[in-house]
């Protein structure tokens, strides 16, 4: 958060202002050390009172008993779709801060129907690429946990889930689309920075991002902007949208754990939001500052603008919105690498999966 030091450092005598005898140390970690030092600091005898972090960590975290229990009635000024989203064991150890909702940035140029669902993804694929030689999209599905996301959208969330027949239908879209060569061959090792790199480059037609994205290609691919719209993010069996969340935790051995609450939810409050809204384009989580117009109204002529209603708009539709699990970081391991496998063939797709269930409900012992 260092590019932004001016809007936390005003929080923070803000919030010292109104409790005088509270004062505030703010430490910013380089994300690639992010959770190495947390660990560390955590399981100390002395931990910071708050630290910023993502649901995957903060599960695990909460699964060590590392945390601190929040509870529920501190969380009423968010939206309960995202609460219940942060729920591990039934217990909440976390106070949402900002959220991003990827929303469908598509090329005018390369594509005039454009995808409401997966499916519809291979219905165009073939038209795309025979007209415009490019292809309909790069997707990133072996990276991070976007591949449970999409199975989440079709409601296939556990491991004995992933040997049933849907499941086995949206991997075998996957590698239909890949072996008619009707998605890059990229695809099995890709990120969503290249992906993005590629559409800038107008070699695809679509992506799904969040709308932050969009300042990128505004500044490194003007016209490739100009070609730009957006639209709702594409969706699975069950309607509903994807949502990516930062949010606050409180260490168990914290020395300060009321203030350290009282602090996050003034952070997070309507107004301390928006005005960080308002600079980073992310998404807020408060309820009352999701009714504010910057999130609620657009001109036709701004396109980013655009994109962060339909986005914030996606908020209400979450449910049932992805959990992350115990070792998180292992479940997505054997998601990915089970994805590419069955995209180059590797194996029947029926037994790569049963092996990656199996594994899955092993390390889950």
């Amino acid at each position: 958060m260092s590019d932004f030091s001016d809007y936390i450092n005003a929080v923070i005598n803000d919030y010292e202002k109104i409790n005088p005898n509270v004062k505030i140390k703010w430490v910013d970690v380089p994300f690639s050390e992010g959770e190495k030092r947390t660990l560390a600091s955590v399981l100390s005898d002395n931990p910071p009172d708050l630290i910023n972090l993502n649901p995957d960590f903060s599960s695990t975290l909460a699964n060590k008993g590392a945390l601190y229990e929040i509870p529920k009635v501190k969380l009423s000024q968010f939206s309960d779709d995202v609460v219940n989203s942060t729920k591990t064991n039934d217990k909440f150890y976390s106070i949402p801060w900002y959220a991003t909702s990827a929303v469908t940035i598509y090329n005018k140029e390369l594509i005039t129907k454009i995808p409401k669902t997966y499916e519809q993804i291979f219905e165009y694929a073939y038209d795309v690429k025979k007209t415009t030689g490019a292809y309909i999209t790069l997707p990133n599905i072996t990276e991070n946990d976007t591949m449970l996301k999409i199975l989440n959208k079709y409601g296939i969330n556990s491991a004995n889930a992933l040997t049933t027949d849907k499941s086995i239908k949206v991997f075998e879209l996957y590698r239909n689309l890949y072996n008619k060569n009707l998605i890059p061959k990229e695809t099995v090792t890709i990120t969503l920075q290249e992906s993005l790199e590629k559409y800038m480059s107008g070699n695809i037609a679509l992506i799904n991002a969040g709308p932050n994205f969009l300042n990128m290609i505004r500044e490194n691919a003007p016209i490739t902007y100009q070609k730009t719209d957006v639209a709702e993010q594409i969706k699975g069996e069950l309607g509903q949208n994807d949502f990516s969340l930062m949010n606050f935790v409180i260490p168990l051995k914290s020395k300060n754990k009321d203030n350290a609450l009282d602090f996050a939810l003034f952070l997070t409050n309507k107004k301390n939001q928006l005005e960080l809204a308002k600079l980073t384009n992310v998404l807020v989580v408060n309820k009352n500052a999701l009714k504010n117009e910057f999130y609620t109204s657009y001109r036709p002529d701004d396109l980013i603008s655009k994109a962060r209603v339909i986005s914030a708009k996606q908020l209400n539709n979450v449910t049932p919105a992805f959990l992350t699990g115990k070792n998180q970081k292992e479940i997505n391991n054997i998601i990915n690498s089970s994805v590419q496998k069955i995209l180059l063939n590797q194996g029947k797709v029926f037994d790569i999966l049963k092996n990656a269930s199996s594994e899955w409900n092993k390390i889950n012992e």
